[in-house]
């Protein structure tokens, strides 16, 4: 069980890693058997079945691909087809591209959600970067936008980026300038064509 929880706690640190002693404490190991459980782990990484593996980048733990399935990676993100930003996607980039540089944790507080999966596939698109680490516990890895960002959107830098001011007082305007109450019209419209 203590495996599987491993894994799991590897899949949700994403890029960030875990250290040992992290593993030791969180699940209340020796760091004997938090080794073994690495160990145990990556080796069961290691079969042809498997498509990520664990390294050890940083004094941390990640899971990360296997490198032999590089080809296959690059060609979905050069897809077409898979090559399209989602609506999470685009609200982690907005957040970034007017807070850079930013944390994972910060960007987490301001989406309600967590990003770590939304970041590695815009790192792996080139739309963002890793710009260094903050000064706050733990060292957090730094996120800003790069210059495919800036191409990707037809900008030649980041101060032609829409000023959002605007859209907020545009969005208190159209709040204050439609006072009806949706429910009630929705509901007279649907009691008028039963009748």
């Amino acid at each position: 069980m203590n495996k599987a929880v491993l894994e799991g706690l590897l899949f949700v640190v994403g890029e960030d890693g875990l250290t040992l002693e992290q593993i030791e404490d969180v699940i209340s190991v020796s760091e004997d058997e938090a080794k073994s459980l690495v160990l145990e782990l990556k080796k069961d990484y290691e079969s042809d079945t498997r498509g990520i593996r664990i390294d050890f980048l940083g004094n941390r733990f990640k899971l990360t691909t296997k490198y032999e399935h590089r080809t296959y990676y690059q060609k979905l993100i050069e897809n077409p087809e898979t090559n399209f930003l989602s609506s999470s996607a685009l609200e982690t980039l907005a957040i970034i591209a007017y807070n850079q540089p930013i944390t994972r944790v910060e960007i987490d507080d301001l989406r309600g959600v967590g990003s770590v999966s939304v970041l590695r596939k815009l790192v792996a698109k080139g739309l963002i970067k890793e710009s260094g680490r903050s000064d706050l516990p733990g060292r957090p890895i730094l996120y800003e936008t790069t210059n495919e960002f800036l191409d990707y959107f037809g900008l030649s830098n980041i101060s032609e980026l829409p000023d959002m001011r605007e859209f907020i007082e545009k969005a208190k305007v159209d709040d204050d300038s439609d006072d009806s109450d949706l429910y009630t019209s929705k509901y007279v419209e649907i009691v008028d064509t039963i009748d």
